[in-house]
């Protein structure tokens, strides 16, 4: 294995531009020009998306871009002492000193195990000081190494005090982990290790990083006073530290101010009415108990939970439909229960007696296949509506929450056919009952996972007393609140999209394209797909359900970005560098298969003049496909499910012609007012 740094990875005194974009694409092309890796654009990308999770300026004058990333094959670091010092986010002032650390992504424990090395000296103000006052390259890829052999690989936790000592130290235990697990990780773990001797302390952590974690024993837990969660990402099998007094912050508030976090976990060990970790919490959730986090994006992620839970029943779903029609002709939906009662595999149906014309070469095995693919993708279809309501729950309450959440998706989707003996229905609110039946799931398993009970009845709450008394509670307000009225509004909503013809249809579709490229990969564009995959789920069985028309506007829309952008290097190579080109060659499959983030590299590196041209050719793509009726019935896959998806001309027409308008629109706009990038750029 190569060395983390060498003296050619090192800038001293370097001015690498005015922002921190800049002072990363510096240091990865550093990277890249040693020979340490392999794709320069994908440890750019890399690096960048990991700067937008959280910023990566430290105090102290340190900056730790990083990031896990298939652009090395190694672990690397680049460091350049800053003149001028560039803002990275810190909030005591720019960095001078900047670490840019690269981890393959499929990095090993001895790779996570040096980075982890790296993460804690950054901590200690005598490795910054020795840096700052270095003269030689050498002599600073040497002081890295140095730390990375001599530094503790992990801290390893403190041996109870005998019982028989005259005086115990107050005790703490704490769990620290970020998206990544490479850097702020281990950081914050030195941070509070720090604090807690200053304030003599004892205290053990929990790195919750890419390295892997050694659980706390659960005699530590046990008598520690209070715990310190600082997390970016949910805590692993937080049940385990059910009942302790809680402080918990994001990832970054201990590298800032570890000794006041200190402080405040200890009030909160004599404090009675302190906040304590819920009874019964359940293993890794998807959300993070952040003191930080807006109301905003703690909606948005529980939301986003629920969403991606969901996603693989509709996929699987629809794509599963999709093949029985294929096999089966659309009119498998009328007789799939005889072929899968009356046949077998060696006792195949006759499509021709069963009046199945389309069936796939009157073949009764095709027949056959698509009568059992129609039972499993109609079953997940079925399960979609419980699932996004038990996710969503669970996002706010964890394990707790699952339970009573799927109960209340059930009853959003009526899922056992409740009637009276007319055939009228009970009320079924679909996704919108299951978006609030989750969150009324959620909330209550949340405050009754807080009931202080006695320690007896603790085993009981998780697995009896929470999901009775939500179950109870939710499914109440479900049925005699919120039934009839998110009836009627489901009602509503499908007979307005029932209704859209014409150029609502057009502007309904307009405005996803429009959506789907704003951010590429986003909030606005997880909405629109969102809005689209869930109608998907909820739609009838008809190919011209309006559910799968917004499908297939929402998926044309995200397939043009990337197609548009490579079809402009192609077109007008000069009006692009040469990492612009290679993104461009990946553009042409990644859109092709329905990846709208390939064209991020782009409006990256120019987004006033890429975003906008984006946008229009999405916008024309997403009103031709509602103008031309396009239905898809699987929610993603691009061009691979041509056969899921109903007129297939007006799909590729409205695809080319929104790509080449978008083509179009971002030449037109990178060739005013500005000068052609060298050809030297782009041979």
């Amino acid at each position: 294995m190569s060395a983390l740094i060498a003296p050619e990875l090192v800038a001293l005194d370097a001015d690498l531009g005015p922002d921190k974009h800049d002072v990363i694409r510096a240091l990865a092309q550093r990277v890249t020009d040693a020979g340490r890796a392999t794709d320069l654009d994908a440890l750019v990308a890399d690096a960048l998306a990991r700067e937008e999770i959280s910023a990566t300026g430290l105090p102290g004058g340190l900056a730790i871009p990083h990031c896990r990333t298939s652009g090395v094959d190694e672990p690397v670091v680049a460091f350049a002492r800053l003149s001028p010092p560039v803002d990275f986010g810190a909030k005591d002032g720019p960095a001078d000193l900047a670490f840019l650390i690269g981890a393959p992504a499929g990095g090993d424990a001895t790779h996570l195990t040096i980075l982890t090395k790296l993460a804690r000296a950054l901590a200690r103000p005598e490795f910054g000081r020795k840096l700052r006052e270095t003269e030689s390259a050498e002599e600073a890829a040497r002081t890295i190494l140095d730390a990375v052999s001599d530094a503790p690989a992990e801290q390893k936790t403190p041996a109870a005090a005998p019982e028989a000592a005259p005086t115990q130290k107050r005790s703490l235990v704490a769990v620290t982990a970020c998206p990544t697990g490479i850097a702020h990780t281990y950081m914050a773990a030195e941070a509070l290790q720090a604090a807690a001797a200053r304030a003599g302390v004892e205290i053990a952590v929990e790195t919750q990083g890419s390295a892997g974690a050694t659980p706390l024993p659960a005699e530590t837990i046990a008598k520690a006073d209070a715990a310190i969660f600082a997390v970016d990402v949910g805590v692993r099998d937080r049940s385990r530290f059910a009942g302790k007094p809680l402080v918990s912050s994001g990832v970054k508030r201990p590298i800032d101010d570890a000794d006041a976090m200190i402080a405040e976990a200890l009030a909160a060990a004599e404090n009675p009415n302190a906040a304590r970790v819920e009874s019964g919490r359940g293993e890794s959730s998807e959300s993070a108990s952040t003191a930080s986090e807006s109301w905003g994006g703690r909606t948005r992620r529980i939301l986003m939970t629920g969403v991606s839970y969901m996603i693989p029943f509709v996929a699987a779903g629809g794509l599963l439909i999709a093949l029985s029609f294929l096999l089966g002709g659309y009119d498998i939906t009328n007789v799939y229960g005889a072929v899968m009662v009356d046949n077998t595999i060696t006792n195949l149906p006759d499509a021709q007696g069963l009046g199945l014309e389309h069936a796939l070469f009157d073949s009764g095995l095709a027949v056959y296949l698509g009568a059992l693919f129609f039972v499993i993708g109609k079953t997940a279809f079925m399960l979609f509506i419980p699932a996004l309501a038990g996710y969503i729950a669970y996002a706010i309450a964890d394990r707790p929450g699952i339970a009573p959440g799927f109960i209340m998706g059930a009853l959003a989707a009526n899922l056992f056919g409740v009637a009276n003996a007319d055939g009228v229905s009970a009320p079924a609110t679909g996704f919108l009952g299951a978006i609030a039946g989750g969150v009324l799931a959620g909330v209550i398993a949340h405050w009754v996972s807080g009931w202080r009970v006695p320690s007896w009845a603790r085993g009981l709450m998780p697995v009896l007393v929470i999901p009775l008394v939500t179950s109870i509670l939710a499914g109440l307000v479900m049925i005699v609140v919120l039934g009839k009225p998110i009836n009627w509004l489901m009602e509503r909503l499908t007979d307005g999209l029932g209704a859209l013809d014409g150029s609502s249809a057009v502007a309904l579709g307009a405005v996803l394209g429009l959506m789907m490229a704003f951010d590429m990969g986003g909030p606005l564009n997880k909405v629109a797909y969102s809005f689209a995959a869930t109608g998907v789920g909820a739609a009838s069985l008809a190919a011209n359900a309006p559910e799968l028309r917004i499908m297939a506007a929402v998926m044309l829309s995200g397939m043009v970005p990337p197609i548009a952008l490579a079809l402009a290097t192609v077109v007008r190579p000069q009006l692009f560098t040469t990492a612009e080109h290679e993104n461009g060659k990946a553009g042409w499959l990644l859109g092709a298969s329905f990846i709208t983030e390939g064209a991020i590299p782009f409006a990256a590196a120019d987004p006033m003049r890429v975003i906008p041209a984006i946008m229009v050719g999405s916008a024309v793509t997403g009103g031709l496909s509602e103008l031309f009726e396009v239905g898809v019935r699987a929610p993603h896959g691009g061009i691979f499910v041509l056969f899921a998806v109903t007129n297939v001309l007006g799909y590729l027409i409205a695809l080319a012609a929104g790509v080449v308008v978008g083509a179009a629109t971002v030449i037109a706009l990178k060739s005013v007012g500005r000068a052609p990038v060298p050809a030297a750029a782009t041979s």
